[in-house]
């Protein structure tokens, strides 16, 4: 007969309660790698500690205050399973900018400077009252003892002011020090943040999580320096194309990967739906409705393996400066090495790269206005970067000339920057010449012959190529005004039959005009309207012009304003 057996032997073991692990994400982690937006930041931070086997239960405090709790997430790595991740905060502490010992040193502070200005006080009025005496107040036998007195009060007084001075300048550094203390405790307060991660563990031994997570108070912008050689032909434009990052998440970016996103992540966006549009002869009443959306706290999917996790995150490259083009638009650039960007709100300046480009370089002035000569380049960006929005820094050979604005740009792409002010180019832009007259035998009328005269001299030792000329006549907004453009005989585009079949009439862009050797006049905007019947509306037009070094050209600009002597003309 053998024993029966009990049916204690076969029950369960007792139940054991989570296995805490508490973790500073600054003290017990690192950040490994932050990928940068135009006003956030992704954040990965790595852990790694030791679990019991069974339920563990991980408590992470110190994450950024600003961290955005939509994007949080976990992976990792290790035999084990993630069953729940939530995120609180902590309560904040009421931000002092002040405490007993700053203001018991302010108030030693303003008793020394007190003390300092009467003991000042006291010198001048020592000194007054030594220019005051005369041969009438002292005689001969006491001056020696007047000013042994005066020698001995005088140092006394000496003394006290170098004290004074010692002592002031003690509590300007113990007051620093205080209020350093005071800020890197309202600095200690952006890291407010708890996660709560609970982890199954099949056995015992060591795991690695990624904490992944955007934060706010972070970005970058773009920024360039343009160098350009005047002397070299090909590819004469060096821009060093640079990003300025500012971060104040509250946590330091100690020798992270860095990696610049040009593409704006949005979270909870949703394309927008078109209501009925209704017309009534009656105006109805609006009734506006509120809706609320609660957030609840970040959490993982329900038990992801840790395991398969890991198998999924694929490996970063190395870190040199590549590019990931998504689409023509944005971009991903991985700076090269190791990087620190401390939590300061200070911007921070890296290289992304440092392009060759090709530009068609020109010159504009404007002469009526201002005689001075713009230089201005077209650049076609012949790289593989995306060239952002940003402030520009000008350089011609070497010498910072200007600040200028660089727009959208992608590859194969280009775009006008201003380079600045070329003061080799020189222009004279001569008092207006006024002719009168008057014809007619019955309908007398009035004309008026205006004659302007341009001086261009190039002081340059090389030609200058693509130097225009902007200048304009009136326009009439009375039929009883005619205005006449004279010189350059610039004409309206007018219209003939576009073929021998058919009767419509077309018009034709006019060609440039030939002035003089190296000169050529045009209407402006020709090349960039499609508008044939706008072209010279508005009285615009330029000088096209090739001038050799060291020499000078003269224009001309003549027009003529008639109308009937009765008739006032406004705007001459």
């Amino acid at each position: 007969m053998t024993q029966s057996t009990s049916p204690l032997d076969f029950a369960p073991p007792s139940f054991q309660p989570p296995h805490n692990i508490n973790l500073v994400s600054v003290d017990d982690s690192k950040i490994t790698r932050v990928n940068v937006y135009a006003g956030r930041a992704e954040i990965m931070r790595i852990f790694k500690f030791p679990v019991h086997t069974g339920q563990n239960q991980v408590n992470i405090s110190g994450l950024p205050r600003v961290l955005d709790r939509e994007s949080f997430r976990v992976e990792g790595q290790g035999s084990a399973t993630i069953h729940d991740v939530s995120l609180s905060s902590t309560a904040r502490p009421l931000e002092s900018k002040s405490s007993p010992e700053l203001a018991e040193l302010e108030a030693k502070k303003e008793h020394l400077q007190r003390t300092f200005r009467r003991v000042k006080k006291s010198m001048e009025a020592l000194e007054k009252y030594l220019d005051t005496l005369t041969v009438e107040h002292v005689e001969v036998g006491q001056a020696g003892k007047v000013v042994a007195d005066y020698n001995e009060t005088a140092e006394g007084l000496d003394m006290k002011t170098l004290g004074l001075q010692k002592e002031l300048k003690l509590v300007d550094e113990e007051i620093f020090a205080e209020k350093k203390k005071l800020v890197q405790s309202t600095e200690a307060t952006k890291l407010s943040m708890k996660a709560e991660i609970g982890i199954f563990a099949h056995q015992h031994g060591e795991v690695t999580i990624r904490l992944i997570y955007a934060v706010n108070s972070a970005s970058w912008a773009a920024g360039y320096d343009i160098r350009v050689n005047m002397e070299k032909l090909d590819t004469p434009i060096k821009v060093t194309y640079k990003g300025t990052i500012t971060q104040s998440t509250g946590e330091n970016w100690d020798n992270v990967s860095l990696i610049l996103e040009t593409s704006k992540p949005t979270f909870g966006t949703h394309i927008p739906s078109l209501q009925p549009w209704a017309l009534s002869s009656s105006n109805p009443v609006t009734e506006t409705i509120t809706s609320f959306v609660s957030r609840g706290t970040a959490r993982s999917g329900t038990k992801n393996s840790l395991e398969s996790l890991n198998r999924s995150v694929t490996a970063l490259e190395n870190r040199t400066t590549t590019i990931s083009s998504q689409g023509n638009v944005n971009a991903t650039y991985a700076i090269s090495g190791i990087i620190t960007i401390p939590s300061d709100g200070v911007a921070h300046n890296v290289t992304i790269a440092e392009l060759d480009l090709n530009a068609e370089m020109s010159w504009v002035s404007v002469p009526k206005r201002d005689s001075r000569t713009h230089v201005n380049a077209r650049i076609v960006n012949i790289s593989e970067y995306t060239l952002l929005p940003g402030r520009a820094s000008v350089y011609i050979d070497g010498s910072f000339v200007s600040r200028s604005e660089i727009p959208m740009v992608n590859p194969e792409e280009n775009f006008d920057c201003s380079i600045g002010i070329d003061p080799s180019v020189r222009i004279t832009y001569h008092p207006c010449i006024k002719k009168g007259s008057r014809s007619g035998y019955f309908a007398k009328t009035n004309s008026q012959s205006y004659l302007q005269k341009i001086t261009v001299f190039n002081a340059k030792v090389i030609p200058l190529q693509n130097l225009k000329i902007i200048d304009q006549v009136p326009i009439s907004e009375d039929s009883t005004i005619n205005v006449k453009l004279v010189s350059p005989a610039l004409t309206i585009p007018v219209g003939f039959p576009a073929t021998k079949a058919k009767s419509e009439i077309t018009k034709q862009v006019p060609f440039p005009l030939q002035v003089a050797e190296g000169v050529e006049a045009q209407w402006e905007m020709v090349e960039e309207t499609e508008d044939v019947d706008s072209i010279g509306k508005d009285g615009k037009f330029s000088w096209n012009c090739s001038i050799a070094a060291q020499s000078k050209i003269s224009l001309q600009l003549h027009w003529e304003v008639t109308a009937p002597t009765e008739t006032t003309v406004y705007g001459l």
